[in-house]
């Protein structure tokens, strides 16, 4: 890092000196024309081409790549960026190609521009200035939310029908979570993205956090739904009335944590999240002892992959519940 000094020109203008190795490095000279963009965080951005109308573009070749390798692949530039992904294929065997990624990935915004025998482009549709991380990362959070609640009512009731409808949500879930982790990356490199989604870089990485901790919680309803479409729990009624009482301890954790972020409560709230949790893992973990104890081997071990799901929901509630707390330290010391 270099510093300059802040000099008064004519008496009405503050100038700064800009270091010669980047002026010559990207052909600033005089009379050149420089582009400001003052940031809410105190940052001031010059950058000598205005990068805020430019996209990022990625061509991949096809080669011998698997389609579920062309998926993954377009999946992560997606998440890294990249407005404009175009895949080609020299030897024209591209024909049904774009239908089949369509009906395997799901990303907000992404849409496919043009599709031929020897490529397929894709096109993000969705400006960062359209975004709202905050109201997108509370409707994730009421997704994984229904997810969890429903997820654990099927194994109490013994619905298939429910838990299916759990599994179906996850992809929404994946969805939602992955345009918050994309403008996020974005924001990382490029300042314009942080002054069009209205978020210091500090906020949107709590939103990020959050959202991943979120996407995990919903992994984990769905692996609770999948438990009961393939093994049809047959449990006792008193292990089953167990479980749905953890899990609703578990999901109060969740509950008053994700409050304190989305929500502004009280500061006692995290607090009182974190102490909750640390009580359920105990009895959990009591618990788990005891049916490896005196149950029979096939349930002790269904049981456990319940309650370990149920764990780490409220692990990951509690890390939130820590962020909560983390972000009003920050606030207050800001404010000092």
């Amino acid at each position: 890092m270099e510093t300059r000094k802040v000099q008064l020109s004519g008496g009405t203008t503050y100038t700064v000196s800009l270091p010669k190795q980047w002026a010559e490095e990207h052909g600033v000279e005089a009379g050149s024309i420089l582009h400001v963009d003052p940031n809410e965080d105190g940052t001031l951005l010059v950058s000598s081409t205005h990068k805020a109308d430019d996209e990022l573009v990625a061509t991949v070749p096809v080669e011998s790549r698997s389609l579920d390798e062309l998926v993954r692949t377009v999946e992560a530039l997606y998440l890294v960026g990249y407005d404009r992904i175009c895949l080609r294929d020299p030897t024209g065997n591209m024909a049904g190609v774009a239908h089949e990624f369509t009906r395997r990935t799901s990303l907000s915004g992404l849409e496919v521009l043009e599709a031929t025998e020897t490529k397929i482009v894709f096109h993000n549709l969705i400006e960062a200035r359209n975004v709202s991380i905050r109201k997108n990362t509370i409707r994730l959070n009421l997704i994984v939310l229904s997810m969890y609640r429903d997820a654990i009512d099927a194994v109490v009731d013994g619905d298939e029908s429910l838990a299916r409808s759990v599994i179906d949500r996850d992809d929404e879930a994946d969805k939602m979570f992955a345009m918050i982790s994309r403008h996020f990356r974005r924001s990382l490199s490029n300042l314009q993205e942080v002054q069009q989604l209205g978020f210091t870089r500090d906020e949107l990485f709590e939103y990020y956090y959050v959202a991943r901790q979120l996407e995990r919680v919903g992994d984990h309803a769905e692996k609770i739904a999948r438990l009961v479409t393939r093994h049809a729990p047959d449990l006792s009624p008193e292990l089953v009335d167990t479980i749905g009482g953890m899990a609703d301890r578990s999901r109060a954790v969740f509950e008053r944590s994700t409050e304190t972020v989305l929500s502004n409560a009280p500061l006692e709230t995290a607090y009182q999240a974190l102490d909750d949790r640390t009580k359920l893992v105990a009895d959990l973990e009591a618990i788990d002892r005891d049916l490896y104890e005196h149950d029979s081997a096939g349930n002790a071990y269904l049981a456990g992959l319940l309650l370990d799901s149920i764990k780490r929901t409220a692990e990951y509630g509690a890390n939130i519940a820590e962020m909560g707390i983390q972000r009003e330290r920050r606030t207050c010391s800001a404010t000092e």
